[in-house]
C-alpha cells in the first residue's frame, strides 16, 4: 500500500482488483506498480482487493464469479480489469457471466476508448505522424446489438434458425451522445461523428440517426458529422486525421475501438473505461486488448494498455494531474527510451516496461 508524503493530505482510494485470465495476470501488477508509483507524489492511497472471477474460476465452480458478485465490489471508486476468456471456455459464456453483469449492472453506458500515435511508435499506416492519429471513440456499452433477447428455433432440424434482437431505447441513445458530446466540448476542435447504417439497417439505424440530430441541436458549437459505418472504417485507415470524438453502437463502437488502436502502432497499448458518468455506481477500466493465451505466461505482454487504463480511472475519481503523470511517462517512455516489448519490435519483458514506466512516474 503507497503511503503520501508527510506534507501531502491522504486520498485513499479503494480499488476492486479483477486480474482475469492470460496476460491479465501478468500486465494488472504492472499496472498497479505504477499506479504505486504516482501516489507518493500526489497523496494518493490505495485499498486494493483482488478477486479471482475468471475462467479458471468457471472451470472449477462452474461461474466466473458468484451469485453476490456485484454486492461485493458496488462500493469499491473503482474496478481495475485485466482481460477475460481463456480456450475451453467459450467467449459467450465468459462474456456474459462476467463483463456484461458488471456493465450493466453497474449502469456503466459509456464504454470510452481514446486512439492516439505516441512520438516514438511508427504507425502502419504510410507517413503518419503523432498528431495525425488522436480521437476518441465513445461507444454505447449497455443495449444495441449486444441483446440477450431472441433464442433459437427447431434446433436440430433443416428448419433450425437463430433469432436476435437489438434494443436502441431514446434513454440508451441520447445519453451516451451526451457524453460524446460534452467530451468535445473540452477539445480543441470540438467535432463529434455518428457511426451509422441507416442505409441498410432500417429501424434501429434511422432511429439512432433522428436521436443524434436532436442531441447535437443541443450543442450548437459542436460541428457534426455522420458516416455509414462502411466508410468510416476505411476513413479511419486513409484519413484518421479527419476525427475528434466517434460515437457509436455497442458493435459499431467495439469494432471501430480495435481498429484505431491498430493503426497506432499496436492494440495492445490500447486502453478503455466502462464509465458510469454519474458515479452511482464504480467504472470499471481495462485495456482494449485480450487475454492473448498465445503469450500468457512467457513475461513478454505489453503492460501499457493496463498502465494507460490506470491513468483514465484516476482521471475519472478527479485525479487528473496523478493520471496526466502517468500518460506523460508513457509519452517519455516511446520518445526518449528503446524500451519496446516484442509486439513493438523489442526485447523488454512486461516487468521491465512496467519498471521503467514506474521510474519514469517517480
Amino acid at each position: 500500500m503507497a503511503r503520501p508524503g508527510n506534507d501531502q493530505p491522504s486520498t485513499k482510494l479503494r480499488i476492486a482488483v479483477i486480474p482475469g485470465d492470460g496476460i491479465g495476470n501478468e500486465v494488472v501488477p504492472e499496472g498497479i506498480k505504477v499506479l504505486e508509483a504516482v501516489a507518493g507524489r500526489f497523496g494518493l492511497d490505495y485499498v486494493w482487493d483482488t478477486f479471482d472471477w475468471s475462467c479458471q474460476r468457471f472451470a472449477k465452480t462452474g461461474a466466473m464469479m458468484p451469485a453476490d458478485g456485484l454486492d461485493e465490489i458496488a462500493k469499491h471508486d473503482a474496478i481495475y480489469l485485466g482481460a477475460v476468456g481463456w480456450p475451453g471456455v467459450p467467449d459467450h459464456v465468459s462474456l456474459w457471466g462476467l463483463l456484461i453483469p458488471i456493465r450493466r449492472g453497474f449502469q456503466q453506458y459509456v464504454n470510452l476508448r481514446p486512439v492516439r500515435l505516441f512520438e516514438g511508435l511508427k504507425s502502419p499506416l504510410a507517413d503518419r505522424r503523432p498528431g495525425d492519429i488522436d480521437y476518441f471513440i465513445v461507444r454505447e456499452n449497455n443495449e444495441g446489438e449486444y441483446s440477450s433477447i431472441g433464442g433459437r428455433m427447431y434446433e436440430g432440424t433443416e428448419l433450425e434458425a437463430a433469432i436476435q434482437q437489438a434494443v436502441f431505447t431514446k434513454k440508451g441513445c441520447e445519453r451516451v451522445m451526451r457524453y460524446a458530446f460534452n467530451l468535445a466540448m473540452t477539445r480543441k476542435r470540438r467535432e463529434v461523428a455518428s457511426a451509422t447504417k441507416s442505409n441498410g439497417i432500417s429501424i434501429s439505424m434511422p432511429y439512432w440517426d433522428e436521436r443524434f440530430a436532436a442531441v447535437a441541436k443541443e450543442y450548437p458549437g459542436v460541428k457534426i458529422g455522420q458516416f455509414h459505418i462502411d466508410i468510416l472504417a476505411a476513413h479511419l485507415v486513409r484519413n484518421p486525421h479527419w476525427f475528434d470524438v466517434i460515437v457509436g453502437s455497442n458493435l459499431f463502437g467495439d469494432i471501430l475501438s480495435d481498429l484505431g488502436p491498430a493503426t497506432t502502432g499496436t492494440i495492445a497499448i490500447a486502453p478503455g473505461g466502462n464509465i458510469n458518468p454519474e458515479r452511482e455506481f464504480p467504472s470499471m477500466f481495462e485495456p482494449v486488448h485480450g487475454s492473448a493465451p498465445d503469450i500468457a505466461g512467457k513475461g513478454i505482454a505489453n503492460p501499457i494498455g493496463q498502465v494507460w487504463s490506470g491513468a483514465m480511472m484516476l482521471e475519472h475519481l478527479g485525479h487528473k494531474a496523478a493520471a496526466d503523470a502517468i500518460v506523460t511517462a508513457i509519452e517519455r517512455l516511446f520518445a526518449e527510451t528503446d524500451v519496446r516489448t516484442a509486439d513493438m519490435g523489442g526485447k523488454a519483458t512486461c516487468r521491465e516496461m512496467g519498471d521503467a514506466l514506474a521510474g519514469l512516474v517517480r
